[in-house]
């Protein structure tokens, strides 16, 4: 069984046995919209949410106008983002695929988030696919998680300072490493605007 298949697999029923799993947003994302998207994009715009599973972090962001593309490899999971975007659906567009084969397309982003999710390999594609002005969340699991269990592959986890040379080309407006109930690292950055940038929604 090709390692994608087998990855699908393991977060099907993942999702299938957890139905009624939070639908909640993780709190960083209120707090950098509020803090960072709003006052950039005023009118709303257009996100990207990648690895988004159940939809809870696209969810929310329609419930505050916006449009977002959820992909996640897990048709389970996708199925159930469905299902949970209820009168939002059409605010929320949802994409089966291998994010380990991600590539940008010609459209670009207003704004792309990734929750708790780790390919390093693709994150130059992550940056191309946000547009001149856009910003990129971030938030994933970092080392220190070892010493409370969770994810044992390296693969997953995050090394000191790690996320903020992945997002080298983008100005950072956030950072922050911290061990909490998880130990995490969380980042906002910016793509540098190009002087025919409009001030709100791209795509």
């Amino acid at each position: 069984m090709p390692p994608s298949s087998k990855e699908r697999d393991r977060w099907n029923q993942k999702y299938r046995e957890s139905v009624d799993s939070c639908r909640e947003p993780d709190p960083f994302l209120p707090y950098a919209f509020a803090e960072y998207i709003r006052p950039l994009f005023p009118d709303v715009g257009h996100a990207l949410d990648l690895a988004g599973g159940t939809g809870r972090h696209a969810i929310w962001l329609a419930r505050q106008g916006w449009e977002a593309t959820l992909i996640d490899i897990a048709n389970v999971g996708i199925a159930q983002a469905q299902q949970n975007s209820g009168a939002l659906a059409s605010r929320v567009h949802c994409v089966e695929g291998d994010l380990t084969r991600f590539e940008a397309s010609q459209m670009q982003f207003d704004l792309v988030m990734v929750f708790f999710y780790l390919e390093r390999t693709i994150f130059p594609e992550i940056v191309k696919a946000i547009r001149p002005g856009g910003i990129l969340i971030y938030k994933t699991l970092t080392h220190s998680q070892l010493e409370s269990g969770g994810p044992k592959d390296p693969a997953y986890l995050l090394e000191k300072g790690e996320l903020l040379r992945l997002a080298e080309s983008l100005e950072v407006l956030h950072y922050r490493e911290q061990v909490a109930e998880k130990a995490t690292a969380e980042l906002v950055a910016r793509k540098k605007p190009s002087p025919s940038s409009p001030k709100s929604r791209g795509g």
